[in-house]
């Protein structure tokens, strides 16, 4: 049947999106790789670099060797310059990103891989915009959880980007219940894990401690845990979250829910930002991001690390693959 067929969004052309993509090119990856972009941007990336960028038609995305990347023209409207974002241009990006979703929703692609995306600048072109995460879910018409992965944890959300003082409102048993049945689902569909077990954790220090520093573990984590439980989930918690990630309980679960973003996702990074990965689950495709901004001060300079997108790549290939032998019948 051959590789899965990614479509890759570079991101924003002022920033490192493009450059790492010139990268990316230049190995072996187990994908056809798309990428939707402005074919003049790349081709500048790849001559900053110094590195070879044969531009392909996006039907020979499978006959692709290192050096050579399909490409399906996605124009931006005035010259990218690394480093100096230009609100004209968003509307390419954003454009690339809904070709690439429209594509894997009509079976075109088998994944979505994005680059970093700079949200003010989308903002500033009258574009409104709260991160791609939203946008995909928006188009797709589902609810997603977001779960940042590296090669050694994944941590997913039930909330994510909330000042502190909203999150214990955001933590209702609707929410932890959407977000723990869309990891569920994601780690059987995705990741090939026949009984997945999940750490949840507490959304007070200590867990509550039993209601002496909060009650929200009593009054909603712990009946919707039983409930799942009850359907036949393996559920761990509510957690502690300061020993909820030490390595011997690590090692008994495949994956954390965090009730709120730095929770978890200080621990995942400090165990591995080089390799992290940000998953949108729950979307009828698999999407994956890189762990990162656009790093526009790296831009043009040929600095940036590639380890994050290469990872991406690696991983949504791997989920395509997964869901590919889940259903035989599939394309």
């Amino acid at each position: 049947m051959g590789p899965p067929r990614l479509a890759l969004v570079p991101g924003e052309p002022a920033g490192v999106g493009p450059e790492l993509c010139v990268r990316l090119a230049q190995r072996r990856n187990p994908a056809a790789l798309v990428a939707l972009a402005d074919p003049d941007v790349m081709r500048d990336a790849a001559a900053r670099l110094g590195l070879p960028l044969r531009l392909l038609p996006p039907a020979q995305a499978r006959e692709a060797c290192p050096g050579e990347l399909a490409l399906l023209p996605v124009p931006v409207a005035g010259r990218a310059r690394p480093g100096h974002p230009d609100p004209a241009n968003a509307r390419s990006v954003i454009d690339a990103l809904l070709q690439g979703a429209e594509g894997c929703l009509s079976g075109d692609y088998d994944g979505l891989v994005t680059g970093p995306v700079h949200k003010a600048v989308v903002n500033q072109a009258g574009i409104p915009y709260t991160g791609t995460t939203g946008l995909l879910a928006h188009h797709a018409g589902c609810n997603v959880v977001m779960m940042l992965a590296n090669p050694g944890l994944r941590v997913a959300l039930v909330t994510t980007h909330l000042p502190l003082r909203e999150v214990a409102d955001a933590v209702t048993a609707d929410a932890v219940s959407r977000a723990l049945r869309i990891l569920h689902a994601a780690l059987v569909r995705d990741f090939g894990t026949a009984r997945p077990r999940i750490a949840v954790l507490g959304l007070n220090p200590h867990a509550g401690e039993q209601g002496h520093l909060g009650r929200e573990e009593i009054e909603v984590l712990v009946p919707v845990l039983e409930a799942l439980r009850a359907e036949g989930m393996d559920l761990e918690g509510p957690l502690p979250a300061d020993t909820a990630f030490l390595p011997a309980r690590l090692a008994r679960v495949d994956a954390v829910l965090a009730m709120y973003h730095d929770q978890g996702l200080p621990v995942l990074k400090h165990s591995g930002f080089e390799q992290a990965v940000n998953l949108s689950l729950g979307l009828p495709y698999p999407r994956v991001a890189v762990d990162h901004g656009t790093a526009l001060e790296l831009a043009g300079r040929g600095l940036a690390d590639p380890s994050s997108l290469f990872a991406a790549v690696d991983t949504c290939a791997a989920m395509a693959r997964a869901r590919r032998d889940m259903e035989p019948t599939s394309r």
